[in-house]
């Protein structure tokens, strides 16, 4: 018992310290988020306690108030500095394999499964919904990656739907702090078992990250691909 306590004593400053850490990073991108998560928290302490003085139970509805305030200020702050997050990696290499790397259980992402020497790149999702390829860099460039990637998914998993998205801010793109949403939209159409069953038979071609020489960590500015592009489907 005293180690369980111990050991939630000792939890509770990294998670204050992690919230603090998050609020200076999002008060960066959001110079008012302070203004607008107290403006939440006294609207709605004020409202539910006007209740409260209406109906003769101040108290208890200023209590529940306090508690509620709290709660929407947490919301708030929960969507702002996702949305803080976004904007500071909207357009940085490899921010789309962050999102898919976070979206969730019954999802397998494999990152960079093609790229061209320009360093557009395109990841892979297997889920329910089938195979999602996702594409970033300039939109012109990954049309063509995507179609290669795209043909070669339907010649070695046929029966499998195959989707493609683009992240940007252009027409026809999907922007980064929607693609998880996107993703999780696409109608689900695969059992348990053949989601298994896809990833295996994907995993058995392997990806051009793990068939490169590459260095681990962010990938090297200016780094040129060889040619021929990635691994051939065996």
């Amino acid at each position: 018992m005293a180690r369980k306590e111990t050991a939630a004593e000792a939890a509770n400053p990294g998670r204050l310290k992690q919230i603090a850490l998050t609020y200076k990073m999002t008060r960066k991108a959001d110079p008012k988020i302070g203004l607008v998560l107290a403006a939440v928290g006294i609207v709605v302490f004020g409202v539910l306690l006007g209740i409260g003085f209406l109906i003769g139970h101040p108290v208890y509805l200023g209590i529940l108030g306090l508690l509620l305030a709290f709660l929407a200020m947490a919301v708030v702050f929960g969507r702002r500095a996702e949305r803080a997050a976004f904007g500071q990696m909207e357009g940085q290499p490899g921010a789309a394999a962050a999102v898919l790397d976070n979206i969730g259980r019954g999802w397998t992402t494999t990152p960079a499964v093609a790229m061209n020497r320009s360093q557009d790149v395109v990841h892979r999702a297997v889920g329910k919904a089938g195979i999602v390829l996702v594409a970033e860099g300039n939109p012109n460039r990954v049309k063509t990656l995507l179609a290669a990637e795209k043909k070669k998914m339907n010649r070695i998993v046929a029966d499998v739907p195959v989707h493609d998205v683009i992240v940007g801010t252009g027409e026809g793109q999907v922007e980064l702090k929607k693609l998880r949403t996107t993703m999780l939209k696409f109608p689900r159409v695969l059992t348990g078992p053949q989601v298994t069953a896809t990833n295996d038979r994907l995993r058995a071609l392997g990806d051009l990250m793990s068939n490169m020489p590459l260095p681990k960590g962010p990938m090297p500015k200016g780094m040129r691909m060889p040619r021929g592009g990635g691994p051939k489907a065996r």
